[in-house]
């Protein structure tokens, strides 16, 4: 709860709309923060403090009292602002923020999972999150279930009396495949299973998972909704009892990974301009599948917005600027056309002003000479390329991977 010298702060602008619900760019911009109460700066200040004077001791008692602001770890004037924000804009009650997307994720689970309970995930996770549920969670005693949830009967098998949690990626990393959130949460919810959705590739500009049944929702902020490669974060978003108990046992003493006001600050600018950003990163994104889709050289193409994929128009209103590709000359294919690359960035992050390309295979192959066990996750051949499209002129990246795949 927002305490009582704290209340015009973070006013949301409700009286500019005389009892009409403000769109989704006007509320990125203006939710949750009144310039009056700030010397009319129209920017949030960051608040670069690590604790909290009280007026007396009295006030002092009733704020721990209270579960009241005391530290900079679980409370932050400017990750407020950017948590009330991302609520909003999702449509949830109440959100958290982190320091990054794998910090959310582990907030998340070992603040709702305790020994002897089970977590079902698909079959296909970002490799982190792969590693995590593969090597992390068993050592607490914590049982995962990978499913192919592309089938969302296929739950039905899956969940147990021990199941607490459903978690799920849509668009999949790396494939840009497409799972549908909708007939997922039916079948969870009918079993008492809640379900938490990343929704990374999508952002809100594109697809809100609450609306279509998920209970809590996980960004990594580090993406698209910052947008300009220049900072990490993570966000968990639902309802509000959920979230207070992810911050109060997640937060405080779990993980303690405290965004700091500076990154939160950065994620705020960021945000403003997120829909105008995927706009672009849509439209260029869906250009580039489908020349690579009619390349010769290229043997498939994922993207969610290709005209066979019928659920991504379900329940995204774009495609969003990821996509996934194979040639058919394979593995070697693959790193002969990165290298061949004059203006698209080879590097492993997605989301960025700059367009980024990535190929799982040689990073694995890498790895493996000082991790023994590392694999490719579910559904990654050798010859998948991720490709992140950035806001350049979409012109000149088909140019660039045109000429990039001359060769092959």
């Amino acid at each position: 709860m927002t305490g009582s010298n704290q209340q015009g702060n973070l006013q949301d602008h409700s009286d500019l709309s005389h009892g009409v619900c403000l769109g989704f760019d006007t509320r990125a911009i203006h939710h949750a923060f009144d310039p009056a109460a700030f010397s009319r700066a129209v920017q949030p200040p960051v608040f670069l403090t690590s604790t909290y004077g009280f007026e007396s001791v009295a006030a002092n008692d009733a704020a721990a009292s209270h579960g009241g602001r005391l530290y900079a770890r679980e409370y932050n004037p400017t990750t407020e602002i950017l948590e009330q924000r991302l609520a909003n804009l999702e449509g949830a009650e109440a959100g958290l923020v982190v320091t990054t997307g794998m910090a959310a994720f582990g907030t998340l689970i070992l603040s709702l999972l305790s020994q002897d309970d089970e977590l079902v995930v698909h079959n296909t996770l970002y490799s982190n999150t792969v590693a995590m549920v593969e090597q992390g969670l068993p050592r607490f005693g914590i049982k995962v279930v990978p499913v192919d949830l592309s089938e969302p009967s296929n739950l039905d098998a899956a969940i147990t009396d021990k199941t607490k949690l459903v978690y799920f990626e849509t668009p999949v990393n790396p494939l840009s495949t497409i799972l549908d959130i909708a007939a997922i949460a039916e079948r969870a919810h009918g079993l008492n299973v809640k379900v938490a959705v990343d929704s990374t590739f999508a952002s809100p500009a594109l697809q809100r998972p609450i609306e279509h049944g998920a209970d809590i929702v996980l960004h990594s902020l580090t993406k698209y909704i910052n947008g300009h490669g220049d900072t990490l974060g993570g966000a968990l978003l639902g309802d509000a009892e959920t979230l207070h108990m992810l911050r109060e046992t997640g937060l405080r003493y779990i993980t303690g990974a405290t965004l700091s006001p500076h990154s939160a600050f950065l994620i705020l600018r960021g945000l403003k301009t997120l829909s105008l950003r995927m706009e672009r990163h849509s439209a260029s994104a869906l250009a580039i599948a489908r020349m690579l889709e009619a390349h010769p050289a290229v043997a498939w193409v994922s993207y969610p917005f290709l005209e066979s994929r019928s659920i991504a128009r379900k329940q995204m209103t774009q495609g969003s600027g990821m996509l996934a590709f194979g040639l058919h000359s394979g593995f070697e294919g693959a790193r002969t056309m990165l290298d061949r690359l004059q203006l698209v960035t080879r590097a492993v992050s997605l989301g960025d002003t700059d367009s980024l390309i990535y190929h799982p295979a040689s990073i694995l192959r890498a790895r493996q000479s000082i991790r023994k066990d590392a694999h490719l996750i579910e559904g990654v051949g050798e010859d998948l390329v991720r490709l992140s499209v950035g806001l350049e002129d979409v012109s000149d990246l088909i140019a660039d991977l045109r000429q990039a795949l001359q060769v092959l």
